[in-house]
């Protein structure tokens, strides 16, 4: 890519705004476009509480580079904190218990913790333990999470524990969920051997996980302090309240048809989700346009409550609980963040983040405030015992926010590039749509795809 390149990012989310500040740090002619009239797309945090708590995302993975390199180069990184409490529950067969520990993304190494921990019944318990004798591989292509689980490790160990973590993470169904798109790690480990326990447990032996590693950081002004640090440094570069409509060929180049007018590019960044891409590449590419059609997503609700932290009645020993889909009324997950983050602790009040809603069941999302409000205390008295009156609420809706990683999905993202590589050069997609729903993720596909995009005008 030449400096005299002209490039537009379409979508001013992490991703985005990443790419847009890589480009412009490169020396070229930048241009980021977002249709609201705010920047940060699902990252976004505000007052509650008198305190800066998120309204969604609110911690990043420690063990990949991105959004930490990002954090050093903003100057951030030693502002970042880890969570205080390690922790966690999951509310299954009536009461919130332990999560057993070791486990990896939801897969138990420990059978005799697993069935102290109560969260599996007996049954459940001795299903799980014939994985370690297993002694036929079969996996057929991307198969679902589900499909692999429930063969190998059985149904209970699915539903109560990896896909209230996996499933949760992406408000799916492990069901239909793809297993390389969406746990990597597992993929890799039920090909190297027929038992998933043994392949992992020997993993962790060769490389053993440092107990005082974060496994997870956070700033402790919000994850909204990337969004602004961004945004400083992009300046006029960003213009807001600008949606696009159309994508015209000219000349070799492109043109963005806008709601506040037209911009030209050499090359297009759209960084949005699919959902609203696939319309803008359609009149270029119908192959691309039907794969990204063909992504779907779920819509999610986070209640943010506050209470006094002496009414609350719950030790908030943890960092929260997960609820499998058997025992779940209304809420999916609950974050007691005033335990997980000292600094959100530290005024005395008790904040809980309870997220609501997930691809097969979005009723609780659509309710009105009152309602879902009702429900979601009905829910915290069930589960926690709590029955105190919040002292501050905040509702924040996400609506076809999450994408789904259907199985074949790294395949249908695949055949998205190639099919604008052939018939829109110069066009390229990043986001959390695609290749990780992350914000580490997300950081390193706006890198790929500048990479990209300065390989295509070299």
């Amino acid at each position: 890519m030449t400096s005299s390149s002209r490039v537009v990012v379409v979508g001013a989310g992490i991703t985005g705004l990443v790419a847009a500040y890589e480009l412009k740090k490169q020396g070229f002619d930048t241009t980021l476009l977002e249709a609201a009239d705010r920047v940060g797309g699902k990252l976004n945090t505000t007052d509650f509480a008198g305190m800066r708590v998120d309204e969604s995302a609110d911690a990043f993975l420690a063990r990949v580079p991105w959004a930490i390199e990002l954090a050093e180069e903003l100057g951030i990184r030693d502002e970042l904190v880890s969570p205080a409490a390690k922790s966690a529950y999951i509310f299954s067969y009536g009461q919130l218990r332990p999560i057993p520990q070791p486990m990896v993304l939801g897969v138990p190494l420990d059978f005799d913790t697993l069935e102290a921990s109560g969260v599996l019944s007996p049954e459940g318990v001795a299903r799980a333990r014939l994985d370690a004798e297993r002694t036929e591989n079969l996996v057929v292509g991307d198969e679902s999470i589900g499909s692999i689980i429930r063969r190998r490790l059985g149904d209970e160990v699915l539903e109560r524990l990896v896909d209230p973590l996996l499933g949760g993470i992406n408000a799916g169904d492990c069901d239909n969920l793809s297993m390389d798109a969406s746990a990597a790690q597992l993929a890799h480990a039920a090909r190297q051997d027929p038992s998933f326990v043994n392949e992992l447990t020997d993993l962790r032996r060769r490389n053993p996980p440092n107990p005082d590693a974060p496994v997870f950081y956070a700033h402790p002004d919000g994850m909204g302090r990337f969004v602004d640090e961004l945004a400083d440094r992009l300046g006029d570069t960003i213009v807001t309240g600008t949606a696009v409509t159309a994508l015209e060929s000219a000349d070799g180049a492109w043109r963005l048809l806008t709601s506040s007018g037209i911009f030209d590019a050499d090359v297009v960044i759209l960084a949005t989700p699919a959902r609203i891409t696939a319309p803008l590449v359609a009149d270029q590419s119908r192959v691309a346009a039907a794969e990204l059609r063909s992504i779907t997503y779920s819509s999610v609700a986070l209640l943010t409550l506050a209470y006094d932290r002496d009414e609350i009645g719950h030790p908030l020993d943890g960092s929260g609980f997960l609820v499998p889909k058997p025992e779940q009324q209304v809420i999916t997950a609950c974050s007691w963040a005033s335990t997980k983050w000292k600094h959100l602790g530290a005024t005395g009040h008790a904040i809980l983040r309870v997220s609501v809603g997930h691809i097969n069941n979005d009723r609780a999302v659509h309710l009105d405030d009152d309602d879902l409000l009702a429900e979601v205390r009905a829910d915290l008295e069930r589960i926690m015992g709590v029955t105190a009156d919040p002292t501050e609420v905040r509702i924040s809706r996400w609506i076809e926010s999450f994408a789904q990683y259907t199985p074949g999905h790294l395949s249908r993202v695949a055949t998205i590039d190639d099919a604008l590589a052939d018939d829109a050069p110069g066009i390229f997609v990043a986001g959390a749509s695609y290749r990780g729903v992350g914000i580490p993720a997300c950081i390193d596909q706006a890198h790929q795809a500048v990479r990209s995009a300065s390989r295509f005008t070299a």
